[in-house]
């Protein structure tokens, strides 16, 4: 299993290679990092120097495995995962701009278009590359033929090892992780309830938080990776009478609204709740039925272990081995109650 693991590593590591040449990402011509303005490149850039950072002092301290860990994690969770993702858009210039209010104004707009294209294309660059040198020990043989497949130069053995020098935008990290935070909150909520993948919900929160997603230019990214389309809150009269008499289906910009309804699963984040508007995508009892069950059967799993535990001839009689899985499953099914509580709470 950890051989399969691994090569489904390196196929990763391949098709986020391949995705770089197909966008006209390649070889980068500086070992320090590229001038960032975009949040999501100088949130990458930060990663990377955080990485090569633990990869340096667990090297230092013959921790081959910790090495090895960091980039793993790195590659895996946050260059592939998220930052390509991120990326996408940028990397698709429009021919023409939309909405422009002038000749002026669109020229400008895709001037900026495709400085961000540009500024991208060499920051995926630089930390693939970067990726490349620190994952040359492990891997040799993928990240040879790699490196060679982004542009002509020199064997990689011989290459520079990078050095974390970059400066660190925290405002602009900060920004990112609290997007992709969010982000996967959404997927993990319509992935807990079973909603359709291909139905697009709306998503009510505060107006700050509309704000934060507005500033970023994040809400057409928000939408195509969790399909859901963040909504401020409407303070209309009309909505505002809504609320006061609120109608079972009637949806209103607003998530108090969509918990008296019941049609709105709750979504705490940090400061925040949001709440996505499911509408009849599914249905509300029969998922309140299903998590009660389940629920029910969770508890009592904890229970009958938390009995056992609590039974001195078990714990001292029992060989280490059982007593030790008796206290993991029990951790695992109080955890499973606490987030099936929690998903049913959601459902108001």
């Amino acid at each position: 299993s950890r051989v399969a693991g691994y090569r489904n590593f390196a196929t990763k590591l391949w098709n986020a290679a391949r995705f770089c040449q197909a966008n006209g990402i390649g070889a980068s011509t500086t070992i320090d990092a590229p001038q960032a303005t975009l949040a999501v490149n100088k949130w990458i850039i930060a990663e990377t120097v955080q990485t090569i950072q633990a990869v340096d002092l667990a090297l230092a301290d013959y921790r081959f495995d910790g090495a090895a860990n960091a980039i793993y994690q790195f590659v895996w969770s946050r260059f592939c995962n998220w930052y390509l993702e991120l990326i996408k858009p940028v990397l698709s210039v429009r021919a023409e701009p939309v909405e422009a209010r002038s000749p002026e104004h669109a020229l400008r707009q895709a001037q900026d278009e495709r400085s961000a294209a540009e500024e991208t294309r060499a920051v995926a660059g630089w930390v693939l590359d970067q990726i490349l040198v620190m994952l040359h020990p492990f891997m040799p043989f993928v990240t040879e033929e790699l490196w060679h497949a982004q542009g002509e130069r020199g064997e990689l053995i011989v290459a520079r090892w990078p050095e974390p020098q970059a400066k660190v935008d925290a405002e602009a990290t900060s920004e990112v992780e609290w997007l992709i935070g969010l982000m996967s909150e959404i997927r993990s909520t319509r992935t807990e309830y079973s909603i359709p993948w291909k139905a697009t919900l709306p998503l009510w929160c505060e107006e700050h938080s509309v704000r934060r997603i507005a500033a970023m230019n994040w809400k057409a990214t928000l939408e195509r990776i969790t399909r859901a389309v963040a909504l401020p809150i409407d303070p209309s009269p009309e909505v505002q009478r809504a609320l006061d008499n609120p109608e079972p289906g009637v949806w209103v910009n607003d998530n108090r609204l969509a918990a008296q309804v019941g049609h709105g699963i709750q979504i705490p984040y940090r400061d925040a709740t949001f709440v996505l508007g499911v509408g009849e995508t599914i249905d509300i009892e029969a998922e309140k039925a299903r998590l009660t069950k389940a629920l029910d059967a969770a508890r009592k799993e904890a229970n009958s272990l938390a009995g056992r535990l609590a039974n001195p001839a078990f714990v001292e009689r029992a060989k280490p081995e059982a007593v030790e899985k008796a206290r993991a499953d029990h951790a695992h099914h109080a955890a499973e109650v606490e987030r099936l509580e929690a998903a049913l709470g959601r459902l108001g």
